[in-house]
């Protein structure tokens, strides 16, 4: 479905009385990626439309390294900066990113079977962009954690982006594994759970990036991955390799509406 620009600010009224605090009993953990997951587009290509030519020069383009775009995209907010991009610039080209089909239908829906889902951002764009879209839709208040990179604004108005992490593991980013995050955080929810495991985990992305985490899902579990992107693509070749053993259900999705018909029937049968 092509991503287009709404006049409407992409919004779910969220009842006033709603507090950020989580009950113990939750069954389900649903993790979800960012960038043309919950957004119909990469946020890092969406704030580029706040330059000057809404493009980036040759130079900066070609400077790319694979597996190393944490580092890249820190240059390409040191030349916005330059270039005179202001933060309300970014701030508004962030806000006006249109959510992917049916998402705030899925938001709504998780909203109000909150006693049963615990909600978790992994993504590696940056926690300005993530954290300005999502108080923006008012669903801030739904997830539990956000993982991904450190940004803020320093004194010269730069935005300022770090790393989230250094691993190990030979087939992700420089910056990030989120297989790392994923499993830590289950470690550490048991253990603030009074050892009690989640029911079932659930993982919706698009990358290939998103393939190493959904490594670390069970046969009880389900991965999500948006129809004919690079994560399904890459789950549909492991699926045909008789050597590769992936032990998740693999639900992909077009809309929020997929995911949704999905967890209602997982919540029928529990």
């Amino acid at each position: 479905m092509p991503c287009t620009e709404s006049n409407h600010s992409p919004k779910m009224t969220a009842p006033s009385n709603l507090t950020p605090a989580a009950p113990q009993e939750q069954r389900f953990l649903v993790l979800f990626d960012f960038d043309e997951t919950i957004i119909c587009e990469s946020s890092d290509d969406a704030v580029l439309r706040a330059l000057p030519g809404q493009q980036l020069p040759a130079w900066l383009k070609n400077s790319y390294r694979e597996g190393h775009y944490n580092e890249h995209m820190q240059k390409v907010l040191a030349y916005m900066a330059e270039q005179g991009v202001s933060k309300d610039s970014i701030h508004s080209a962030v806000e006006r990113i249109p959510p992917n089909a049916a998402f705030l239908d899925l938001f709504q829906y998780l909203q109000s079977n909150r006693q049963d889902f615990e909600l978790v951002v992994v993504s590696d764009a940056n926690m300005y962009f993530i954290e300005t879209w999502l108080k923006h839709a008012r669903v801030h208040h739904l997830f539990r954690k956000i993982f991904t990179n450190p940004a803020s604004f320093d004194a010269s108005g730069r935005l300022v982006l770090l790393p989230f992490h250094s691993h190990l593991c030979s087939c992700c980013p420089d910056n990030m594994c989120k297989q790392v995050i994923l499993r830590d955080y289950l470690a550490a929810r048991q253990k603030e759970r009074g050892g009690a495991r989640f029911q079932r985990v659930f993982y919706i992305g698009d990358g290939a990036n998103d393939i190493c985490p959904s490594l670390a899902l069970g046969p009880q579990d389900t991965a999500f991955p948006r129809r004919d992107f690079p994560m399904h693509k890459l789950l549909m070749e492991m699926q045909q390799s008789q050597s590769a053993k992936f032990r998740a259900n693999i639900v992909p999705w077009v809309s929020g509406e997929d995911i949704v018909d999905c967890l209602k029937k997982i919540m029928e049968e529990s």
